[in-house]
């Protein structure tokens, strides 16, 4: 039918708004899963949902919502240079305790005072952690070891040991909103970059604690989350289709930021 040609046809990029629960494969399997069932296609053993190509060029975690941008068609060719592209996050974080996962969804594992802690103080820290720096990956992340996700293989109780520092870029970093215990930053980084890790460094550097409350992605390459990321009511053929047009243009007008000369391999662009 027109609606699965329509389908079918679209090729490129696009942003989607990634609600606060499920994974970002989980919401890629959904946004198929709608667009099939909107062009009429039954996916049970046909060979056209093999066809439709979809995929989100970098995870955010499923604690966080924000920009998730996918690409469909041809576009998932393009998703490598979303990994490598600036992003921009916003984040609250807690002063005073640690938890495994490094957010609001795990044990806590360390509380500490943080009484200590000024303005002034927090402003000062965050200068150590602008431009190029060393980082951590977390424990519960999406890199992998032997095929296998990090954080599943803590989920299953399995001994893992932390990845070595890698070089990160964050290209801005400013403190937005002081109220002990939470404080808000924002922060546009390159590829690779863990806001979470980021969160638990300054709280180390504080002589305290900290962990992330609440994250969300509000800009990834082009593409901002109150101008072009489609709320789950606009998942339809059409308006993805009037999506792919506006972000060709916005796309060619996108500066290229440099890459650093190591883009880690254990981030990959997720086809579905």
């Amino acid at each position: 039918g027109r609606a699965a040609d329509k389908l079918f046809s679209l090729s490129g990029l696009f942003a989607v708004r990634k609600p606060k629960g499920p994974t970002s494969a989980a919401v890629l399997n959904l946004l198929k899963e709608r667009l099939l069932a909107e062009a009429g296609v039954q996916t049970n053993g046909n060979k056209k949902n093999q066809v439709l190509k979809i995929g989100h060029g970098g995870t955010l975690d499923s604690a966080a919502t924000g920009v998730l941008v996918v690409g469909i068609g041809k576009g998932t060719k393009m998703l490598g240079t979303m990994l490598a592209g600036s992003k921009k996050y916003t984040a609250i974080g807690m002063l005073g305790k640690a938890t495994d996962t490094l957010d609001a969804t795990g044990k806590v594992t360390e509380e500490k005072p943080y009484d200590q802690v000024t303005k002034g103080d927090l402003e000062n820290v965050l200068q150590k952690f602008t431009g190029d720096i060393m980082q951590v990956p977390p424990l519960y992340s999406a890199l992998k070891k032997d095929g296998e996700r990090l954080s599943t293989l803590m989920k299953r109780g399995e001994a893992v040991e932390a990845k070595p520092a890698r070089p990160v870029r964050v290209y801005s970093l400013s403190l937005q909103q002081f109220q002990p215990p939470l404080f808000t930053l924002d922060v546009e980084c390159g590829g690779g970059f863990y806001v979470r890790s980021l969160v638990s460094d300054i709280g180390k550097e504080l002589s305290t604690c900290a962990t992330v409350q609440e994250l969300t992605r509000t800009k990834q390459g082009p593409f901002t989350l109150e101008e072009h990321a489609l709320q789950e009511d606009k998942w339809t053929i059409d308006e993805i289709a009037q999506s792919l047009e506006h972000c060709t243009a916005l796309l060619l007008g996108e500066p290229a930021r440099k890459k650093l000369k190591t883009e880690h391999p254990g981030e990959t662009a997720v086809i579905c």
